[in-house]
């Protein structure tokens, strides 16, 4: 069975267009994961992604996340909260100085508390600033990301909030594939 899934695409073409979030709750930190760890990224990516139907990765090899990982200029930014993984951005650069946000989300239990809009806003200025850490990087001229329908009801809010312009639209159909989770009984509490 297929389904329509809408996706759009925004981006930020100076880092005066980032608008950043208020404070988070005080025992949230972010964190670079600064050695490229696929069993930590696939579980992120499933704890993040799998109530909203993130299955683009799931189908890679061990050897295929290691890859991806290890691209210069790809960075994993988790946001903390008491120790506890809430959630997560990816960031890759691209040709002539465009850098995305390949990955962006928070688990469902840490969702609504105020650490999406800091952990977007954060992941945003390291997307900006990418190069500093990466020599022989271009210097970042935009910052891009794309959500769809299948994401979480505040993401698209969220994005535009941060100060992103919506740049292209696009409709296709796609096959509708089991996603690794939530577990029965995950926050938020199936009725």
């Amino acid at each position: 069975m297929n389904i329509a899934v809408t996706t759009w695409s925004l981006e930020q073409t100076s880092p005066a267009d980032a608008r950043p979030a208020g404070e988070p709750p005080k025992d949230v930190r972010i964190e670079r994961a600064e050695i490229p760890s696929p069993e930590f990224s696939r579980f992120l990516y499933t704890a993040v992604g799998g109530d909203v139907r993130w299955t683009d990765r799931l189908t890679l090899t061990y050897a295929e996340w290691e890859k991806t990982l290890g691209a210069p200029g790809t960075e994993t930014w988790v946001a903390y909260e008491k120790g506890t993984p809430a959630g997560y951005a990816e960031i890759a650069a691209q040709e002539g100085g465009s850098v995305e946000i390949v990955y962006f989300g928070l688990i469902a239990a840490f969702r609504g508390r105020r650490i999406g809009g800091h952990l977007l806003s954060y992941a945003v200025e390291r997307a900006w600033d990418l190069a500093d850490r990466w020599p022989g990087l271009a210097p970042t001229e935009r910052v891009w990301v794309h959500t769809c329908s299948k994401d979480g009801p505040h993401a698209m809010d969220n994005y535009l909030r941060r100060g992103f312009k919506l740049f292209d639209t696009a409709v296709e159909d796609e096959p509708e594939i089991d996603t690794p989770g939530p577990w029965p009984g995950a926050h938020p509490a199936s009725a």
